[in-house]
């Protein structure tokens, strides 16, 4: 508890700290964090790369219903690195790459035991995991603030039988629709993402328990449905403050169990964060989220993350 504590107050020190520098800025003109959004597209040999470092830690899930448990702490740490460059004239077609690194403890293991990437059998497992080739279009030139970015996630890591859980073992390709709407004078901007995401895969009920690792097959043959919803407020040109709501669904289609079930899921999170635009280039981005429901075993913890952007 102590280091999820120390964490929390880590990530408020950063959120702080930024805002007080940006408080001392008195430019006018539009930042790279007020107008490179998601939604807005890189110019042609225009580079972001984006390292993006989350830990999520629980203690408490639901049962097969909605009612929370007490479980031992488990913790999961992931890394996502984004590469994305501009290959059209008129700004409207992006091409990247994304790639997943993981590392999970169990058994009660403290939250930042994680950041030791350790593998056993037993409870902790690390490892790169997937790779992704995406695209990004904008598919109305009358609309510059809407834009889809669409991946395709390859499982890399080793399939270990009897092994703690990676990742899931899925070919996934995700899509997100992203808008967004600056008011107010440029002090406000709301953002909006929409994702479908099917994962397809070999069933639980076909996999080989002595070679294949079951558990990481729940999520096959799923549809998985995230909305997401950002407020942000621009104290100056430099630096945001938001609050953020994300509702999910998981939804299984032909991947029974041992029980003859298709496995579904969903939840609801919320959480509040910072970016501030440290040089010309670099942004830093922290913020805090908490799972406040869920249904059938979902994870009731809370997400400490910490970003670093770079534009070309």
């Amino acid at each position: 508890m102590k280091s999820t504590k120390s964490l929390l107050v880590t990530v408020l020190l950063c959120f702080v700290f930024s805002i007080a520098i940006g408080q001392e800025e008195t430019e006018t003109t539009k930042s790279n964090v007020q107008e490179y959004t998601p939604s807005k597209l890189l110019k042609k040999g225009q580079w972001d790369i984006k390292f993006f470092n989350s830990i999520y830690t629980q203690t408490e899930q639901t049962d097969a219903g909605s009612t929370s448990v007490t479980i031992p702490r488990q913790t999961f740490f992931t890394n996502t690195t984004e590469v994305y460059t501009g290959v059209s004239e008129n700004s409207r077609i992006n091409v990247g790459l994304i790639i997943q690194a993981r590392a999970n403890t169990y058994a009660g293991a403290g939250t930042l035991d994680v950041l030791s990437f350790e593998n056993n059998d037993t409870d902790a497992r690390s490892g790169l995991t997937t790779i992704a080739p995406s695209i990004r279009v904008q598919p109305f030139k009358s609309i510059s603030n809407f834009s889809l970015t669409s991946s395709f996630y390859l499982p890399l890591f080793k399939d270990t039988p009897n092994a703690p859980y990676l990742d899931k073992r899925s070919y996934t390709w995700e899509t997100k629709f992203f808008y967004d709407n600056t008011f107010g004078g440029s002090k406000w901007q709301i953002f909006t993402e929409a994702d479908f995401a099917f994962n397809f895969g070999e069933t639980r009920q076909d996999a080989d328990p002595l070679t294949e690792n079951v558990g990481e097959r729940f999520a096959n043959n799923s549809l998985s449905l995230p909305v997401s919803a950002f407020l942000s407020y621009f104290p100056t040109s430099k630096s945001t403050i938001f609050v953020n709501a994300q509702q999910a669904f998981l939804i299984g289609y032909d991947n029974p169990g041992s029980a003859g079930e298709n496995f579904s899921q969903n939840y609801t999170s919320v959480g509040i964060g910072g970016k501030y635009q440290v040089t010309d280039i670099l942004n830093v981005e922290a913020s805090f989220g908490k799972f406040v429901r869920g249904n059938n075993f979902q994870g009731l913890g809370q997400t400490f993350s910490l970003g670093l952007r770079a534009l070309l």
